[in-house]
């Protein structure tokens, strides 16, 4: 049966946890969020905080997907997703700081990508594996490199992107991501972009040695890709000068 709107966004079914409370990342101050807000600003610093839970992929989580969408559209993002952090996991092994990095560039990307919009699996995909080639470019090249991860992460990533089952076509995608994400040359889509900013994220602000201010400001001003990731650079440049002074 044809519907005329998404039960996901009539509120007669939402559950008490459809409305939650989160924080602002730049002052800490308590932020209500509804499940279909992409976005809210911060009453306590006026900022511009994207709701951590929004996911523009809802067929991977509405229970009225398969109304709207037929069954055999119905993504598994978050199955996908699932079997590709357990790869890169078996990839990287004890290699704590690779795996935070990565599970770092996810959240942020999730975020970005509840803004700005784009393929979920692709996004979640690109942002799992990104530096997925750096034990091979280590071993091979000597060195971590951009140019080497950039040549040894996409065929690591097409092998696992195949064994979990993703599609050629998302796959390809995926892949040029990976061969892009330091040098970005060649490539320029709404998920690239995200995932770029989801990666200077966690450089900028999650990695030692940190940047000095002016280089941080200036990279704050030039680098982002994204009105989204503009907004969480921001926020977070602000939230660091706080702790400074403090």
């Amino acid at each position: 049966m044809a519907i005329s709107q998404c039960p996901g966004q009539d509120k007669r079914f939402w559950k008490p946890d459809d409305i939650f409370e989160g924080s602002c990342p730049a002052c800490g101050a308590a932020i209500e969020f509804w499940k279909d807000d992409v976005r809210r600003r911060c009453r306590g610093c006026g900022a511009t905080v994207a709701n951590p839970r929004f996911d523009m992929g809802c067929a991977a989580w509405c229970k009225f997907a398969e109304q709207c969408l037929g069954a055999s559209a119905v993504g598994k993002t978050e199955d996908v997703a699932g079997a590709l952090i357990a790869e890169m996991k078996k990839v990287f092994g004890a290699d704590e700081r690779r795996i935070r990095h990565a599970l770092g560039v996810l959240d942020y990307a999730e975020q970005i990508l509840a803004c700005e919009g784009g393929d979920p699996l692709v996004v979640k995909a690109a942002a799992i594996l990104h530096d997925i080639g750096i034990h091979e470019a280590e071993r091979k090249h000597g060195s971590a490199g951009g140019k080497y991860q950039e040549m040894e992460g996409p065929p690591i990533s097409r092998e696992i992107l195949e064994r979990v089952g993703v599609d050629a076509e998302r796959t390809e995608h995926v892949c040029r991501i990976v061969g892009n994400h330091h040098s970005g040359q060649g490539i320029d889509t709404p998920e690239f972009r995200v995932i770029w900013d989801a990666d200077w994220l966690v450089n900028l602000f999650h990695e030692e040695p940190r940047p000095k201010p002016e280089a941080l400001r200036k990279a704050v001003e030039q680098t982002f890709k994204t009105a989204a990731g503009r907004e969480l650079a921001s926020a977070l440049s602000t939230r660091n000068r706080g702790l400074t002074e403090h």
